[in-house]
């Protein structure tokens, strides 16, 4: 079966449609399928939904999406850093789910295992825990967590070989493995796609399984935030 494609619109189409839930990779401004959102953006769809930590900035990543009114729900753990996310949230123009970060990795990893729910003592207490179900195991209270289960995919990584077998560099491996798994149909963008069977078995972090198209480009390499120190007179 064919993966590799020639662009980011080649490897969506027939994919998009208004209303779908988009699990994306990413943590802060590391990991994010740029390339495939930007495509997403030019597709013109609408009223979407997107699990993924945070939304990039406001020029970059999940944050292009924002700017163009594309995005109706967020399902993250993170507003900082992006000014169009924090403002539309606090007018009302996005819906916003809160999940802390640990709970919204494994509810990706539960949907990409298959498993509906489960119960976590994170959130117990707070409004992270309103209006979901509430049991005790041993004496401590728990909540239930819904797995996520997505119409697609979108990851980042920095190398595969043309049956998907994927390699994340470094901390861009953060939410591009779980989110991979919990999508109905995978797309990865990748810096570099090298022949069958010359990966390592064991450097290989998501099997190719999961994996049903991909894309090789340039990629920016932002720094979220850079810190110097002042420069000493003479």
């Amino acid at each position: 079966m064919k993966k590799v494609y020639g662009s980011a619109g080649d490897a969506l189409d027939g994919l998009l449609q208004d209303g779908m839930l988009i699990a994306a990779g990413g943590f802060g401004l590391c990991g994010i399928p740029e390339l495939l959102l930007e495509a997403i953006k030019d597709s013109g769809v609408k009223n979407l939904t997107f699990a993924s930590n945070n939304a990039g900035v406001d020029d970059f990543g999940i944050g292009v999406l924002l700017q163009t009114k594309q995005v109706t729900k967020m399902i993250s753990s993170y507003v900082g850093e992006n000014a169009e996310f924090m403002r539309q949230y606090l007018s009302g123009e996005l819906e916003l789910e809160f999940n802390p970060q640990g709970t919204l990795a494994e509810r990706m990893r539960a949907g990409g295992a298959g498993i509906p729910g489960f119960y976590t003592k994170t959130g117990v207490g707070t409004v992270i825990a309103e209006g979901k179900d509430h049991r005790d195991f041993n004496g401590e209270t728990y909540i239930l967590e819904e797995g996520i289960f997505a119409d697609l995919a979108i990851v980042k990584a920095w190398k595969a070989d043309e049956t998907g077998n994927l390699v994340f560099r470094k901390t861009a491996r953060n939410f591009n493995a779980p989110a991979a798994t919990c999508g109905k149909v995978c797309v990865v963008e990748v810096e570099e796609i090298v022949p069958t069977g010359s990966l390592d078995p064991d450097s290989i972090h998501l099997p190719g399984i999961y994996v049903h198209r991909i894309i090789q480009g340039q990629h920016e390499k932002r720094i979220e935030q850079r810190t110097v120190r002042q420069r000493e007179t003479a």
